[in-house]
């Protein structure tokens, strides 16, 4: 659970308004780390708390989204399991990824919360209404963040900021 210091009135106020959580894969729901087989197939591992997170998030009436540079059958298996509402992968423009997500939800950018862990995602971070960075994410993307998870990409920090989400909304 997020300590009620955690959540400080900026926080509370933008966390009210959003109806959509987009999220980075990799570093995000994912360790950042890559695994390979020795066949070069692709492996990723994904925290369940963060998938319950989700779940959550879905019963309460709210939609996520996932954008991913790299193209993986994995995510996408993952996120239909989840019931994810977006999914972007394989592009290397990022704000053109959150654009077409924008537009397909019909939500306004103080309606989106991002969570991410690198430069790559330092244009989307400025222009949502929530932008959050993982505890371990890269130095360089913590001046344009509002939130920083106490966890790291992986290891249940997408459940944090949906705790976070959801408290600041009195669902939870």
């Amino acid at each position: 659970m997020i300590g009620k210091q955690d959540l400080t009135d900026d926080i509370k106020i933008r966390a009210k308004k959003i109806k959509l959580l987009l999220m980075d894969c990799d570093g995000v729901l994912t360790d950042g780390r890559l695994y390979f087989t020795e066949n070069g197939e692709e492996m990723k591992v994904f925290h369940v708390r963060d998938g319950q997170g989700l779940v959550i998030w879905h019963e309460a009436g709210f939609r996520s989204g996932i954008i991913s540079g790299r193209n993986s059958k994995i995510v996408k298996k993952r996120a239909t399991e989840l019931g994810v509402h977006f999914v972007k992968q394989g592009s290397k423009d990022i704000a053109i990824c959150f654009e077409e997500i924008l537009a397909e939800a019909k939500v306004s950018m103080e309606e989106v919360a991002f969570v991410g862990d690198d430069v790559q995602d330092i244009i989307v971070f400025e222009k949502v209404g929530l932008p959050v960075a993982v505890a371990d994410a890269a130095q360089e993307v913590f001046p344009y963040i509002i939130y920083k998870t106490k966890l790291a990409g992986g290891f249940g920090a997408v459940r944090e900021v949906i705790n976070l989400l959801l408290q600041a909304k009195e669902v939870i």
